[in-house]
């Protein structure tokens, strides 16, 4: 090979982009920067320890930041074990032209490959990162539900960063929100996502309660949204009330003068 095409290469080999929050990236999807992106967290964050553990620890937004009329409907498809999709809610929301943001888990992705590419490619919806195996995001093993969290910042990268790209990969559009398995974090943890680009969104509503709720109880709880609510439920239980329920209360949030939006858009709080 001529020289000033092996200079060339060196060069390029040698340049990297500089990422978010100054992490030094190379092209994305490449292996040298996934490893060295999490060799960086590991060593940024190894002697950081946690003392907070919940829903609304510091750094998860739960609301919109407007005073406007305004209600984000977001929905949870966790790929656990028998879970599915709820079409009927889906259909619901495309016919009533009702926009909502899915928070994707990879488990589910892989089950569900053509309808996550039907939904990606619908406009109504933004897809987001629900994480790779849907474990609580810890820096220390921490467990709620009885499922065990990520036990290291390396764990944590893991889960948020691989499910990121391979939504990335498959949508050409990077997620810019996570919600962990659970929706439960560490202070950590969050730090962590934050740095890798992505802000924490929890939830100001609980719509359905992992869809335990009966109908009556997902609409009574979609109607105790205000102006500015993140609401959460879920689209991976098509056994359970949580499409009759959202279904019972749309009209009537429409009727009070509420707008349904997509997170994106918006700020968070």
């Amino acid at each position: 090979m001529p020289l000033r095409f092996r200079l060339l290469l060196i060069l390029f080999v040698s340049f990297a982009v500089v990422g978010r929050h100054g992490h030094t990236l190379e092209p994305s999807g490449k292996a040298t920067d996934y490893e060295r992106l999490k060799k960086e967290i590991v060593s940024d964050f190894s002697q950081s320890h946690p003392h907070e553990w919940g829903e609304t620890v510091s750094g998860v937004k739960t609301r919109l930041d407007t005073e406007e009329r305004v209600i984000a409907l977001t929905f949870d498809a966790c790929g656990s074990k028998g879970d599915g999709y709820d079409s009927a809610l889906i259909d619901y929301l495309i016919r009533e032209n009702v926009p909502a943001t899915l928070f994707m888990n990879a488990r589910w992705i892989d089950k569900n490959p053509e309808t996550f590419k039907k939904l990606a490619g619908n406009d109504l919806f933004e897809i987001e990162n629900h994480g790779m195996e849907h474990k609580p995001c810890s820096v220390n093993g921490k467990s709620v539900y009885g499922i065990d969290g990520t036990k290291s910042p390396a764990e944590v990268v893991d889960e948020i960063e691989k499910n990121a790209r391979k939504i990335e990969a498959l949508t050409g559009r990077r997620p810019k929100y996570y919600r962990s398995g659970t929706a439960y974090y560490d202070e950590v943890a969050v730090k962590i996502a934050g740095t890798l680009g992505y802000e924490v969104v929890g939830f100001s509503v609980l719509g359905d309660r992992g869809a335990s709720y009966s109908e009556e109880e997902v609409k009574n709880a979609f109607l105790s949204a205000g102006p500015g609510s993140i609401i959460i439920a879920h689209m991976n239980h098509p056994e359970k009330d949580t499409a009759e329920g959202v279904m019972a209360a749309i009209p009537e949030l429409k009727r009070r003068g509420f707008i349904f939006v997509k997170l994106d858009g918006y700020g968070l709080k």
